[in-house]
Protein backbone atom coordinates (compact mmCIF):
# COMPACT_ATOMS: atom_id res chain seq x y z
CA UNK A 1 0.00 0.00 0.00
CA UNK A 2 1.17 3.54 -0.67
CA UNK A 3 0.27 6.92 0.76
CA UNK A 4 -0.54 9.63 -1.74
CA UNK A 5 -0.48 13.21 -0.49
CA UNK A 6 -2.87 15.38 -2.47
CA UNK A 7 -1.66 18.95 -2.07
CA UNK A 8 -3.92 21.95 -2.69
CA UNK A 9 -2.92 23.25 -6.13
CA UNK A 10 -2.56 26.87 -7.22
CA UNK A 11 -6.19 27.70 -7.99
CA UNK A 12 -5.87 31.34 -8.92
CA UNK A 13 -3.35 34.08 -9.53
CA UNK A 14 -2.29 35.68 -6.28
CA UNK A 15 -4.24 33.18 -4.16
CA UNK A 16 -2.30 32.14 -1.04
CA UNK A 17 -4.97 30.08 0.70
CA UNK A 18 -8.47 28.73 0.27
CA UNK A 19 -11.28 27.94 2.67
CA UNK A 20 -12.90 24.54 3.00
CA UNK A 21 -16.61 25.05 2.38
CA UNK A 22 -17.73 21.44 1.76
CA UNK A 23 -16.30 17.98 2.27
CA UNK A 24 -17.69 15.33 -0.07
CA UNK A 25 -15.68 12.56 1.61
CA UNK A 26 -14.58 11.56 5.08
CA UNK A 27 -11.80 9.45 6.55
CA UNK A 28 -12.36 5.81 5.68
CA UNK A 29 -14.21 6.46 2.41
CA UNK A 30 -13.16 4.67 -0.75
CA UNK A 31 -13.01 7.06 -3.69
CA UNK A 32 -12.55 6.78 -7.41
CA UNK A 33 -10.22 8.92 -9.48
CA UNK A 34 -11.86 12.26 -10.44
CA UNK A 35 -14.49 11.89 -7.72
CA UNK A 36 -15.20 15.24 -5.96
CA UNK A 37 -13.60 15.36 -2.54
CA UNK A 38 -13.99 18.98 -1.44
CA UNK A 39 -15.14 22.45 -2.44
CA UNK A 40 -12.61 25.20 -1.77
CA UNK A 41 -13.45 28.88 -1.76
CA UNK A 42 -11.07 31.68 -2.65
CA UNK A 43 -11.72 35.39 -2.88
CA UNK A 44 -12.68 34.89 -6.52
CA UNK A 45 -14.54 31.64 -6.91
CA UNK A 46 -15.54 28.29 -5.46
CA UNK A 47 -13.44 25.47 -6.85
CA UNK A 48 -14.25 21.77 -6.83
CA UNK A 49 -11.29 19.53 -5.97
CA UNK A 50 -11.34 16.02 -7.40
CA UNK A 51 -9.41 12.95 -6.27
CA UNK A 52 -6.27 12.49 -8.41
CA UNK A 53 -6.20 8.75 -7.67
CA UNK A 54 -8.42 5.91 -6.58
CA UNK A 55 -8.02 4.74 -3.02
CA UNK A 56 -9.00 5.11 0.60
CA UNK A 57 -9.14 8.47 2.41
CA UNK A 58 -6.94 8.19 5.50
CA UNK A 59 -6.46 11.88 6.38
CA UNK A 60 -8.18 15.19 5.64
CA UNK A 61 -6.73 18.64 6.27
CA UNK A 62 -9.40 20.18 8.45
CA UNK A 63 -13.06 20.98 8.92
CA UNK A 64 -15.44 23.28 7.10
CA UNK A 65 -14.34 26.88 7.60
CA UNK A 66 -10.62 26.12 7.94
CA UNK A 67 -8.15 27.98 5.74
CA UNK A 68 -5.69 25.78 3.82
CA UNK A 69 -2.50 27.19 2.33
CA UNK A 70 -1.77 26.58 -1.32
CA UNK A 71 0.65 23.69 -1.62
CA UNK A 72 -0.24 22.12 1.72
CA UNK A 73 -1.76 18.64 2.02
CA UNK A 74 -5.52 18.58 1.57
CA UNK A 75 -6.19 14.83 1.55
CA UNK A 76 -4.03 11.75 2.07
CA UNK A 77 -5.05 8.63 0.15
CA UNK A 78 -4.00 5.04 0.63
CA UNK A 79 -3.61 3.28 -2.70
CA UNK A 80 -2.41 0.02 -4.09
CA UNK A 81 1.26 0.46 -4.89
CA UNK A 82 4.70 0.90 -3.48
CA UNK A 83 6.35 3.98 -1.99
CA UNK A 84 4.74 7.14 -0.78
CA UNK A 85 4.25 9.73 -3.46
CA UNK A 86 2.72 13.13 -4.01
CA UNK A 87 -0.30 13.22 -6.24
CA UNK A 88 -0.13 15.41 -9.30
CA UNK A 89 -2.21 18.56 -8.92
CA UNK A 90 -5.39 18.24 -10.96
CA UNK A 91 -6.86 21.06 -12.96
CA UNK A 92 -9.08 23.00 -10.64
CA UNK A 93 -12.66 23.31 -11.74
CA UNK A 94 -13.77 26.91 -11.20
CA UNK A 95 -17.40 27.73 -10.64
CA UNK A 96 -18.73 31.21 -11.40
CA UNK A 97 -21.25 31.33 -8.60
CA UNK A 98 -19.15 32.55 -5.70
CA UNK A 99 -17.21 35.60 -6.87
CA UNK A 100 -16.13 38.16 -4.35
CA UNK A 101 -17.99 41.37 -5.16
CA UNK A 102 -16.25 44.73 -4.86
CA UNK A 103 -14.97 45.31 -1.39
CA UNK A 104 -18.28 44.33 0.20
CA UNK A 105 -19.90 41.07 -0.83
CA UNK A 106 -22.10 41.33 2.22
CA UNK A 107 -25.38 41.67 0.43
CA UNK A 108 -24.14 40.10 -2.72
CA UNK A 109 -22.85 36.89 -1.24
CA UNK A 110 -24.74 34.16 0.43
CA UNK A 111 -23.98 31.03 2.30
CA UNK A 112 -24.12 29.42 -1.09
CA UNK A 113 -26.13 30.62 -4.06
CA UNK A 114 -28.42 28.11 -5.75
CA UNK A 115 -26.43 24.92 -6.11
CA UNK A 116 -24.24 24.29 -9.10
CA UNK A 117 -21.98 21.36 -9.82
CA UNK A 118 -19.94 20.27 -6.86
CA UNK A 119 -21.90 22.07 -4.16
CA UNK A 120 -23.40 20.58 -1.05
CA UNK A 121 -25.90 21.70 1.52
CA UNK A 122 -25.19 21.58 5.21
CA UNK A 123 -28.32 19.95 6.47
CA UNK A 124 -30.19 16.87 5.36
CA UNK A 125 -33.87 17.20 4.50
CA UNK A 126 -36.65 15.12 5.92
CA UNK A 127 -36.60 11.45 4.99
CA UNK A 128 -37.91 10.53 1.57
CA UNK A 129 -38.75 7.30 -0.21
CA UNK A 130 -35.84 4.90 -0.01
CA UNK A 131 -34.13 3.39 -3.02
CA UNK A 132 -34.33 -0.23 -4.05
CA UNK A 133 -31.28 -2.48 -4.04
CA UNK A 134 -28.62 -1.49 -6.56
CA UNK A 135 -26.37 -3.45 -8.87
CA UNK A 136 -22.69 -2.52 -9.01
CA UNK A 137 -21.04 -2.54 -12.41
CA UNK A 138 -17.44 -3.17 -13.29
CA UNK A 139 -16.84 0.40 -14.42
CA UNK A 140 -17.20 1.81 -10.93
CA UNK A 141 -20.58 3.36 -11.57
CA UNK A 142 -23.78 1.94 -10.21
CA UNK A 143 -26.84 1.00 -12.14
CA UNK A 144 -29.77 1.04 -9.77
CA UNK A 145 -33.47 0.41 -10.03
CA UNK A 146 -35.44 3.20 -8.41
CA UNK A 147 -39.07 4.10 -8.45
CA UNK A 148 -40.67 7.45 -9.10
CA UNK A 149 -44.43 7.62 -8.91
CA UNK A 150 -44.76 3.91 -9.58
CA UNK A 151 -42.51 3.97 -12.64
CA UNK A 152 -39.30 1.97 -12.46
CA UNK A 153 -36.21 3.23 -14.26
CA UNK A 154 -32.48 2.67 -14.20
CA UNK A 155 -30.29 5.22 -12.43
CA UNK A 156 -26.55 5.53 -13.03
CA UNK A 157 -24.45 6.82 -10.14
CA UNK A 158 -21.06 6.24 -8.55
CA UNK A 159 -20.87 4.15 -5.37
CA UNK A 160 -20.18 7.27 -3.31
CA UNK A 161 -23.23 9.07 -4.69
CA UNK A 162 -25.34 5.97 -4.21
CA UNK A 163 -24.23 5.60 -0.58
CA UNK A 164 -24.81 9.28 0.13
CA UNK A 165 -28.31 9.11 -1.31
CA UNK A 166 -29.00 6.03 0.79
CA UNK A 167 -27.79 7.79 3.94
CA UNK A 168 -30.11 10.72 3.16
CA UNK A 169 -33.02 8.42 2.19
CA UNK A 170 -33.26 10.08 -1.22
CA UNK A 171 -34.76 8.20 -4.17
CA UNK A 172 -32.26 8.78 -6.98
CA UNK A 173 -35.05 8.37 -9.52
CA UNK A 174 -36.20 11.81 -8.42
CA UNK A 175 -32.77 13.34 -9.05
CA UNK A 176 -32.24 14.50 -12.62
CA UNK A 177 -28.64 14.81 -13.88
CA UNK A 178 -27.65 18.27 -15.10
CA UNK A 179 -25.54 16.70 -17.84
CA UNK A 180 -25.42 13.20 -19.27
CA UNK A 181 -27.26 10.31 -17.69
CA UNK A 182 -25.16 9.75 -14.54
CA UNK A 183 -26.23 11.30 -11.23
CA UNK A 184 -23.35 13.18 -9.60
CA UNK A 185 -22.86 14.71 -6.17
CA UNK A 186 -23.79 18.10 -7.63
CA UNK A 187 -27.11 16.76 -8.89
CA UNK A 188 -27.87 15.35 -5.46
CA UNK A 189 -26.87 18.68 -3.91
CA UNK A 190 -29.24 20.52 -6.21
CA UNK A 191 -32.08 18.14 -5.39
CA UNK A 192 -31.52 18.60 -1.66
CA UNK A 193 -31.44 22.36 -2.02
CA UNK A 194 -34.62 22.57 -4.06
CA UNK A 195 -36.58 19.86 -2.26
CA UNK A 196 -36.00 20.73 1.35
CA UNK A 197 -32.38 21.55 1.95
CA UNK A 198 -31.19 25.12 2.25
CA UNK A 199 -29.17 27.42 4.36
CA UNK A 200 -27.84 26.05 7.60
CA UNK A 201 -28.97 29.33 9.11
CA UNK A 202 -32.62 28.81 8.22
CA UNK A 203 -34.90 28.25 11.18
CA UNK A 204 -36.81 24.98 11.27
CA UNK A 205 -40.18 24.96 13.05
CA UNK A 206 -40.42 22.81 16.15
CA UNK A 207 -43.15 20.22 16.36
CA UNK A 208 -43.60 20.56 20.12
CA UNK A 209 -42.94 23.20 22.77
CA UNK A 210 -39.73 22.97 24.76
CA UNK A 211 -40.25 22.07 28.38
CA UNK A 212 -38.54 23.92 31.21
CA UNK A 213 -35.04 22.65 31.78
CA UNK A 214 -34.67 21.36 28.21
CA UNK A 215 -32.34 23.23 25.92
CA UNK A 216 -31.01 21.75 22.72
CA UNK A 217 -28.10 23.82 21.45
CA UNK A 218 -27.20 23.61 17.77
CA UNK A 219 -23.77 24.91 16.84
CA UNK A 220 -23.42 26.13 13.25
CA UNK A 221 -19.98 27.12 12.12
CA UNK A 222 -19.89 30.45 10.30
CA UNK A 223 -17.99 29.58 7.16
CA UNK A 224 -17.75 30.29 3.47
CA UNK A 225 -19.83 33.11 2.09
CA UNK A 226 -21.75 33.46 5.33
CA UNK A 227 -18.48 34.27 7.08
CA UNK A 228 -17.74 36.90 4.46
CA UNK A 229 -21.17 38.39 4.83
CA UNK A 230 -20.62 38.67 8.58
CA UNK A 231 -17.20 40.24 8.18
CA UNK A 232 -18.28 42.76 5.59
CA UNK A 233 -21.52 43.72 7.31
CA UNK A 234 -19.47 44.50 10.41
CA UNK A 235 -16.95 46.39 8.30
CA UNK A 236 -19.68 48.44 6.64
CA UNK A 237 -21.23 49.43 9.95
CA UNK A 238 -17.85 50.07 11.55
CA UNK A 239 -16.51 52.31 8.80
CA UNK A 240 -19.63 54.03 7.46
CA UNK A 241 -21.64 56.50 9.55
CA UNK A 242 -25.13 55.61 8.34
CA UNK A 243 -27.77 58.29 7.95
CA UNK A 244 -31.30 56.89 7.67
CA UNK A 245 -34.24 58.61 6.02
CA UNK A 246 -37.80 57.35 5.51
CA UNK A 247 -40.51 58.92 3.39
CA UNK A 248 -44.09 57.96 2.57
CA UNK A 249 -45.14 57.50 -1.06
CA UNK A 250 -48.63 57.41 -2.58
CA UNK A 251 -48.40 54.63 -5.16
CA UNK A 252 -52.05 54.62 -6.22
CA UNK A 253 -51.43 56.15 -9.65
CA UNK A 254 -48.38 54.08 -10.53
CA UNK A 255 -50.17 50.91 -9.44
CA UNK A 256 -53.06 51.72 -11.78
CA UNK A 257 -50.58 52.34 -14.60
CA UNK A 258 -48.76 49.10 -13.85
CA UNK A 259 -52.01 47.10 -13.96
CA UNK A 260 -53.00 48.68 -17.28
CA UNK A 261 -49.59 47.96 -18.84
CA UNK A 262 -49.68 44.36 -17.67
CA UNK A 263 -53.03 43.80 -19.37
CA UNK A 264 -51.40 44.40 -22.76
CA UNK A 265 -47.90 43.09 -22.08
CA UNK A 266 -48.14 40.18 -24.51
CA UNK A 267 -45.02 38.01 -24.25
CA UNK A 268 -43.14 40.56 -22.17
CA UNK A 269 -42.44 39.84 -18.48
CA UNK A 270 -45.00 40.96 -15.93
CA UNK A 271 -44.29 44.36 -14.46
CA UNK A 272 -43.82 44.65 -10.70
CA UNK A 273 -43.24 47.86 -8.78
CA UNK A 274 -39.46 47.45 -9.00
CA UNK A 275 -38.96 48.61 -12.63
CA UNK A 276 -40.82 51.83 -11.87
CA UNK A 277 -38.74 52.42 -8.75
CA UNK A 278 -35.52 51.75 -10.62
CA UNK A 279 -36.62 54.15 -13.35
CA UNK A 280 -37.31 56.77 -10.68
CA UNK A 281 -33.92 56.22 -9.03
CA UNK A 282 -32.06 56.61 -12.32
CA UNK A 283 -33.90 59.83 -13.19
CA UNK A 284 -33.49 61.33 -9.71
CA UNK A 285 -29.77 60.46 -9.67
CA UNK A 286 -29.19 62.95 -12.50
CA UNK A 287 -29.81 65.80 -10.07
CA UNK A 288 -28.14 64.11 -7.11
CA UNK A 289 -24.87 62.64 -8.42
CA UNK A 290 -23.47 62.41 -4.90
CA UNK A 291 -25.71 59.38 -4.18
CA UNK A 292 -24.71 57.43 -7.30
CA UNK A 293 -21.14 57.03 -6.19
CA UNK A 294 -18.49 54.82 -4.65
CA UNK A 295 -16.23 55.98 -1.84
CA UNK A 296 -12.68 54.66 -1.61
CA UNK A 297 -12.16 55.80 1.95
CA UNK A 298 -8.61 54.47 2.12
CA UNK A 299 -7.56 56.61 -0.85
CA UNK A 300 -9.89 59.44 0.15
CA UNK A 301 -11.53 59.51 -3.29
CA UNK A 302 -15.23 59.61 -4.21
CA UNK A 303 -16.06 58.31 -7.67
CA UNK A 304 -19.31 59.79 -8.97
CA UNK A 305 -20.84 57.83 -11.85
CA UNK A 306 -22.95 59.23 -14.64
CA UNK A 307 -24.29 55.75 -15.46
CA UNK A 308 -26.41 53.95 -12.86
CA UNK A 309 -25.26 50.39 -12.26
CA UNK A 310 -28.03 49.34 -9.92
CA UNK A 311 -27.56 46.56 -7.41
CA UNK A 312 -30.76 44.56 -7.04
CA UNK A 313 -30.99 42.70 -3.76
CA UNK A 314 -32.21 39.16 -4.50
CA UNK A 315 -33.26 36.62 -1.92
CA UNK A 316 -32.04 33.07 -2.44
CA UNK A 317 -32.49 29.95 -0.32
CA UNK A 318 -29.09 30.55 1.18
CA UNK A 319 -29.23 34.29 1.76
CA UNK A 320 -29.19 37.66 0.06
CA UNK A 321 -27.30 38.29 -3.14
CA UNK A 322 -27.06 41.46 -5.22
CA UNK A 323 -26.72 41.11 -8.99
CA UNK A 324 -26.17 44.32 -10.94
CA UNK A 325 -28.31 45.84 -13.68
CA UNK A 326 -25.73 47.58 -15.85
CA UNK A 327 -26.67 50.96 -17.29
CA UNK A 328 -30.09 50.86 -15.68
CA UNK A 329 -30.73 54.39 -16.92
CA UNK A 330 -30.68 53.11 -20.52
CA UNK A 331 -33.55 50.62 -20.03
CA UNK A 332 -37.26 51.27 -20.20
CA UNK A 333 -39.54 49.60 -17.66
CA UNK A 334 -39.97 46.53 -19.89
CA UNK A 335 -36.22 46.17 -20.29
CA UNK A 336 -35.75 46.55 -16.55
CA UNK A 337 -38.40 43.90 -15.89
CA UNK A 338 -36.63 41.49 -18.22
CA UNK A 339 -33.26 42.14 -16.57
CA UNK A 340 -34.74 41.64 -13.11
CA UNK A 341 -36.14 38.25 -14.11
CA UNK A 342 -32.96 37.18 -15.87
CA UNK A 343 -30.56 38.21 -13.13
CA UNK A 344 -32.73 36.94 -10.29
CA UNK A 345 -33.04 33.54 -11.97
CA UNK A 346 -29.30 33.33 -12.68
CA UNK A 347 -28.46 34.33 -9.12
CA UNK A 348 -30.82 31.83 -7.51
CA UNK A 349 -29.41 29.05 -9.69
CA UNK A 350 -25.83 30.09 -8.95
CA UNK A 351 -25.22 30.90 -12.61
CA UNK A 352 -24.64 34.66 -12.35
CA UNK A 353 -21.38 35.77 -13.91
CA UNK A 354 -18.71 37.46 -11.85
CA UNK A 355 -19.22 40.78 -13.62
CA UNK A 356 -22.94 40.55 -12.88
CA UNK A 357 -22.24 40.47 -9.15
CA UNK A 358 -19.93 43.46 -8.84
CA UNK A 359 -19.57 47.10 -9.77
CA UNK A 360 -22.88 48.46 -8.48
CA UNK A 361 -23.11 52.19 -7.76
CA UNK A 362 -26.35 52.20 -5.74
CA UNK A 363 -28.53 49.38 -4.40
CA UNK A 364 -32.28 48.80 -4.24
CA UNK A 365 -33.49 46.28 -1.69
CA UNK A 366 -37.01 45.03 -1.04
CA UNK A 367 -38.62 42.57 1.33
CA UNK A 368 -41.74 42.40 -0.82
CA UNK A 369 -44.91 41.60 1.08
CA UNK A 370 -42.81 41.19 4.25
CA UNK A 371 -41.45 44.71 3.91
CA UNK A 372 -42.84 45.99 7.19
CA UNK A 373 -43.29 49.68 7.87
CA UNK A 374 -39.67 50.84 8.16
CA UNK A 375 -36.26 49.25 7.66
CA UNK A 376 -32.70 50.50 8.07
CA UNK A 377 -30.77 48.86 5.22
CA UNK A 378 -27.00 48.51 5.53
CA UNK A 379 -25.00 50.26 2.82
CA UNK A 380 -23.26 48.00 0.36
CA UNK A 381 -19.73 49.32 0.77
CA UNK A 382 -18.11 51.07 -1.13
CA UNK A 383 -21.43 52.48 -2.33
CA UNK A 384 -22.79 55.48 -0.45
CA UNK A 385 -26.56 54.93 -0.72
CA UNK A 386 -29.16 52.19 -0.54
CA UNK A 387 -32.94 52.45 -0.98
CA UNK A 388 -35.29 50.00 0.71
CA UNK A 389 -38.88 49.24 -0.29
CA UNK A 390 -41.44 48.54 2.41
CA UNK A 391 -44.83 46.91 2.03
CA UNK A 392 -47.76 48.53 0.28
CA UNK A 393 -50.97 49.09 2.26
CA UNK A 394 -54.35 50.65 1.63
CA UNK A 395 -55.42 53.21 4.19
CA UNK A 396 -57.46 56.42 4.46
CA UNK A 397 -55.59 59.59 3.49
CA UNK A 398 -56.73 63.20 3.65
CA UNK A 399 -56.48 64.84 0.21
CA UNK A 400 -57.71 68.41 -0.26
CA UNK A 401 -59.91 68.07 2.78
CA UNK A 402 -61.42 64.76 1.62
CA UNK A 403 -60.75 61.30 3.00
CA UNK A 404 -59.77 58.83 0.30
CA UNK A 405 -58.50 55.27 0.38
CA UNK A 406 -55.03 55.30 -1.18
CA UNK A 407 -52.27 52.77 -1.71
CA UNK A 408 -49.34 53.90 0.41
CA UNK A 409 -45.78 52.64 0.75
CA UNK A 410 -42.71 53.77 2.66
CA UNK A 411 -39.25 54.13 1.18
CA UNK A 412 -36.48 53.53 3.71
CA UNK A 413 -32.97 54.59 2.83
CA UNK A 414 -29.46 54.79 4.25
CA UNK A 415 -26.64 57.10 3.17
CA UNK A 416 -22.95 57.45 3.93
CA UNK A 417 -22.98 60.67 5.95
CA UNK A 418 -19.32 61.31 5.14
CA UNK A 419 -20.28 61.81 1.50
CA UNK A 420 -23.99 62.62 1.42
CA UNK A 421 -25.45 65.45 3.49
CA UNK A 422 -28.78 64.86 5.19
CA UNK A 423 -30.55 67.51 3.12
CA UNK A 424 -29.34 65.98 -0.16
CA UNK A 425 -30.42 62.52 1.03
CA UNK A 426 -33.91 63.76 1.89
CA UNK A 427 -34.26 65.66 -1.39
CA UNK A 428 -33.17 62.61 -3.36
CA UNK A 429 -35.85 60.39 -1.81
CA UNK A 430 -38.42 63.15 -2.23
CA UNK A 431 -37.51 63.36 -5.92
CA UNK A 432 -38.14 59.62 -6.23
CA UNK A 433 -41.45 60.08 -4.44
CA UNK A 434 -42.49 62.81 -6.87
CA UNK A 435 -41.71 60.63 -9.89
CA UNK A 436 -43.68 57.70 -8.47
CA UNK A 437 -46.68 59.78 -7.46
CA UNK A 438 -46.85 61.40 -10.93
CA UNK A 439 -45.80 58.39 -13.05
CA UNK A 440 -46.07 60.29 -16.36
CA UNK A 441 -42.82 62.00 -15.31
CA UNK A 442 -41.06 58.63 -15.44
CA UNK A 443 -41.48 58.63 -19.21
CA UNK A 444 -40.71 62.32 -19.84
CA UNK A 445 -37.21 63.40 -20.86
Amino acid sequence: MARVNFRLPDIGEGIAEAEIVTWHVKVGDMVEEDQPVADMMTDKATVEMAAPVSGKVIEVAGTVGDQIAIGSTLVVFETEGGEEEAAPAPAAKEEPAAPKPDPVPSKQDTVRPEPVEGRAVSAAPEARASTKPVLSDAAGGVEGLSTNGGETRKVLASPAVRQRAKDLAVDLAQVHPAAGDRVKHSDLDAFLKYQGGGSAFASAPRSAPIAAGEDEIEEIKVAGLRRRIAENMAESKRRIPHFAYVDEVDVTAVEALRAAMNETRGERPKLTMLPFLIRAITKAARDFPMVNARFDDEAGVVQRHSAVHLGMATQTDAGLSVPVIRDAQAHDVWGLAAEIVRLADATRRGKAKREELSGSTITLTSLGALGGIVSTPVINRPEVAIVGVNKMVERPVVIDGRIEVRKMMNLSSSFDHRVVDGMDAAKFIQAIRRLIEVPALLFAD
